[in-house]
C-alpha cells in the first residue's frame, strides 16, 4: 500500500467515524464545552492596559494552563516519536531518502536553508494550513485564554513544532505557512470556537438534525471531536488530548517523477480515568457568554486584494506592466500594521518578446498619521524578494520603503494606494511599484471611531 493510499483511506475512515460517534447514544451524552471562556469571567478593566501581554507561561487570570500544557507535552512527544519511527522504517516505504543524509543533518540543512517561497497548491497552503491553524488556536482557547494568547500559542506551534519541527525533516520552512498558518488560523479558529458553542447550547443540532449538529462539530474541531466520540464509545475517559495537522510535501520517486503527497494526521494521548475538558463525556454546563471588552480580537486581521504597476530595471530585462497583488496582514493598532504581500505576472521579455514570470514578495511594516480620521496618510517600509521565471540563480533581495493614502470606508473595509522603491544592493537595481487595493478587515473590524 503506498503512502497517498494509506492517507486517504486514513482520512475517509475518520470523516465516516467522526459524525457516527458523535451521534452515538446522543440521547445520553452530549459533547462537553470545552472550558470556560475568557468571555464567561468577569475580568477587571485594568487587564487590558497591555493588550499585547502574553499570558500563556503565567495564566495570572485564571486561565487552566495544566489542560493547555498537558496537550502541548503530548504534541511534542508524539511528534519526536513519529519523526524518529519513520526514521526507521524502509525508504521505498516512507519516500524519505536517506541516502544522501543523516536525517539530523536533513533537518538541519532545511531549518538552515529557509525560509523560502513554497509552490504547494493553493488549497494545502490557504485552507488546509489555516484549518489546522484554528486547531491550534482553539487548544489555547478552550483553555480559557483570550484571543491574543491563543493566536500566539497557534504561531508557536506552527512555527516551532511543525515549520521548523516536524516538517522540516522533509522540507525548507515556507514563509507563507509561517504567516499563513497563524494568522488566518486565528480567524477561523474564533469563528469555529463561538460557532461550536451555538450548536452546543442548541443541544447539538443544526436545522433540528443531530446528525447534522454532529457533522459540523466534527469539521469544526475534529480533534475534540473524535475523542468525544471514542470515550463515549468505550464509557471511560479514554482520550486524554490530541491535536492535529496538515501538510504537504514532493517527494522524488526513483523512476524521477515527484510525487505531492498531502499529510493529514491526528494525534491523540491515551490514558484512563478523567480527561481533560476538552473531550469530555459528560454533560455540559449551558452557559451564555457576552464579548469582553479586550481590544484585541481577530478583527485585527486583514486582507488586500489589488493591481500594482511595476516599472523594473534593466536587469529584469522585461517591459513595464500591471500584476494582480494580494496581502495578509494585522493591524495592531490605528496607527501601526504589518503584511505580507505577493504579486505575480507574466511580462515580455524585452529581447525576445517571450511571455516570463516576474514575482515578488514582500514583508513590511505600515506607520499612519492622523490615525484616527478616515484619510491617513502613511510611511511604508520592508524588505522581500523578486524572482524571474522561479530560478533560484535568478533573484534578488531587495529592502523598499515608500509612502501611501489609507481611507476607511466603515469598520470592515477600507481603500489603499502606495508608491513602493525597491533596491537591491548586490544587484545595485532599483524597481518602481505603484499600487491601489482594497482591504477588508475580518469579524467587526476596526473599532468605531
Amino acid at each position: 500500500m503506498t503512502r497517498r493510499t494509506f492517507q486517504g483511506l486514513s482520512l475517509v475512515i475518520l470523516l465516516m467515524l467522526g459524525p457516527w460517534v458523535q451521534a452515538e447514544e446522543e440521547s445520553i451524552y452530549r459533547p462537553a464545552i470545552t472550558n470556560t471562556s475568557w468571555e464567561q469571567i468577569d475580568r477587571e478593566a485594568s487587564i487590558y492596559d497591555s493588550p499585547y501581554k502574553v499570558s500563556l507561561f503565567s495564566a495570572e487570570h485564571g486561565e487552566d494552563k495544566e489542560r493547555m500544557w498537558s496537550q502541548t507535552k503530548s504534541i511534542a512527544g508524539y511528534g519526536l516519536g513519529v519523526a524518529g519511527f519513520l526514521a526507521l522504517l524502509p525508504s521505498d516505504f516512507t519516500n524519505w531518502d536517506k541516502e544522501d543524509a543523516q536525517l539530523a543533518s536533513k533537518w538541519w540543512n532545511n531549518v538552515t536553508g529557509g525560509p523560502v517561497w513554497d509552490r504547494d497548491v493553493w488549497y494545502i497552503n490557504y485552507i488546509g494550513h489555516p484549518y489546522f491553524g484554528g486547531v491550534y488556536y482553539q487548544v489555547a482557547r478552550k483553555s480559557g485564554y483570550r484571543q491574543w494568547d491563543a493566536f500566539m500559542y497557534s504561531f508557536l506551534m506552527s512555527t516551532f513544532y511543525w515549520e521548523y519541527g516536524i516538517e522540516a525533516f522533509a522540507e525548507v520552512p515556507s514563509i507563507q505557512d509561517l504567516v499563513v498558518t497563524p494568522v488566518l488560523g486565528w480567524v477561523y479558529g474564533e469563528w469555529a470556537f463561538h460557532k461550536e458553542r451555538e450548536i452546543l447550547e442548541r443541544g447539538g443540532t443544526v436545522m433540528g438534525s443531530e446528525m447534522l449538529g454532529s457533522t459540523s462539530l466534527f469539521f469544526l474541531d475534529p480533534v475534540d471531536s473524535l475523542g468525544r466520540g471514542v470515550n463515549r464509545l468505550f464509557g471511560k475517559d479514554v482520550i486524554k488530548a490530541g491535536t492535529g495537522y496538515v501538510g504537504m510535501s514532493a517527494v522524488e520517486m526513483h523512476d524521477g517523477r515527484v510525487d505531492e503527497q498531502v499529510q493529514l494526521t491526528f494525534q491523540y494521548s491515551i490514558g484512563a480515568g478523567e480527561a481533560s475538558p476538552g473531550i469530555s463525556r459528560h454533560r455540559p454546563d449551558y452557559r451564555s457568554y457576552s464579548s469582553s471588552g479586550d481590544p484585541v480580537d481577530f478583527g485585527m486581521v486583514g486582507m488586500t486584494i489589488g493591481m500594482d504597476y511595476l516599472s523594473t530595471d534593466d536587469y529584469w530585462g522585461v517591459d513595464n506592466g500591471w500584476a494582480p497583488s494580494i496581502s495578509l496582514g494585522i493591524y495592531f493598532t490605528r496607527s501601526f500594521s504589518a503584511r505580507l504581500s505577493y504579486n505575480r505576472a507574466r511580462f515580455n521579455d524585452v529581447e525576445t518578446g517571450k511571455e516570463v514570470t516576474l514575482e515578488t514578495y514582500t514583508l513590511d511594516g505600515q506607520y499612519y498619521f492622523n490615525a484616527q480620521e478616515k484619510l491617513r496618510p502613511y510611511l511604508t517600509a520592508g524588505f522581500g524578494e523578486t524572482m524571474r521565471e522561479q530560478s533560484l540563480d535568478d533573484k534578488a533581495f531587495q529592502v523598499h520603503g515608500g509612502l501611501g493614502l489609507h481611507y476607511r470606508l466603515n469598520a470592515n473595509w477600507a481603500l489603499q494606494a502606495d508608491w513602493r522603491h525597491y533596491h537591491s544592493t548586490r544587484l545595485n537595481s532599483h524597481d518602481d511599484q505603484l499600487g491601489a487595493r482594497l482591504v477588508y478587515r475580518f469579524g467587526k473590524g476596526e473599532r468605531a471611531l
